[in-house]
């Protein structure tokens, strides 16, 4: 398997663990990603104020990919899901993608719509699959209780996604994470969003929304939490300091991108899936399953 790796913005400058464990399992499972020069935002940002815009730079990442012959393997949920529906749209409405076309053709670009577009979490469930994700296990994480984190755009819209999971009832996060040997634990308001999208307009309801999943899931008793996007993990990694500090309580629980967990259930040393990386220590954590 070979894909087009597309890193997305936040990944590289604020969570490298999320790069670095994930290409560290991909190597572990024969999965090649190859590093495209030239790939950019995906436009997300600028959606809400451009469209046009937006969906031109995400048109030109495609076009990069799709020039390479190869599908895109993002590890970002909304560069999937702002990627996946531009290529939709570009692909089913003929007056649309001409005019974007118009606006490729100047640097040198169009748009065929050759490609697909999938997270690696999704890469994992469907292609590689949980009984081989089993067969790769070394060491045993069946003492670790772990609460998945899905987020907004994952799984939404699902028609965007072929309705692959169910984004009211998802599963597939859950069950790569008890392939790896550890226990999936439920709580409330799963579903909920992590709040990162509005902390740049209103911080006091995205800390109150984080807060409140932080809550749920301590009270589920979870070891930890685990999650596939990094500005989810940004929100509770990197700020849940500032969330302990604004509400004077204490969490100190451990964020582990779902590669990580994955990577240490394969026997891979804890530095090589950028655990040290991570702002809340796992140091007990990893005690826990030594």
């Amino acid at each position: 398997m070979k894909y087009a790796f597309y890193l997305g913005c936040i990944t590289p400058y604020r969570v490298p663990q999320n790069e670095i464990s994930t290409k560290r399992i991909a190597k572990e499972l024969d999965i090649e990603l190859v590093d495209v020069d030239g790939f950019s935002c995906c436009g997300f940002p600028i959606k809400n104020v451009s469209y046009e815009a937006a969906l031109l730079s995400a048109a030109r990442n495609l076009c990069l990919a799709e020039e390479k012959g190869l599908d895109i393997c993002t590890i970002c949920s909304a560069c999937t899901s702002t990627l996946v529906e531009a290529n939709k749209e570009l692909k089913e409405n003929k007056e649309l993608r001409e005019k974007v076309n118009e606006g490729l053709t100047k640097i040198g670009h169009e748009f065929k719509g050759s490609i697909k577009v999938r997270n690696f979490a999704r890469i994992l469930y469907e292609d590689i699959g949980v009984d081989e994700i089993k067969e790769k296990v070394k060491k045993d994480l069946g003492s670790l209780k772990l609460a998945v984190h899905y987020g907004c755009h994952y799984l939404r819209p699902s028609d965007i996604y072929e309705n692959f999971d169910d984004p009211e009832n998802p599963k597939s996060l859950d069950e790569l994470i008890r392939a790896a040997g550890a226990k999936s634990v439920d709580y409330e308001d799963k579903k909920q969003c992590c709040g990162n999208v509005i902390v740049g307009i209103d911080p006091d309801i995205s800390w109150f929304l984080a807060k409140e999943k932080l809550d749920h899931i301590k009270t589920s008793g979870a070891d930890a939490m685990t999650l596939i996007c990094p500005a989810c993990g940004t929100q509770y990694d990197t700020n849940q300091r500032v969330i302990e500090s604004n509400f004077k309580v204490t969490y100190k629980l451990p964020i582990l991108y779902l590669n990580q967990v994955l990577g240490l259930a394969f026997g891979i040393e804890p530095n090589e899936l950028g655990l040290n990386l991570n702002r809340v220590k796992t140091d007990e954590l990893l005690n826990k399953i030594e």
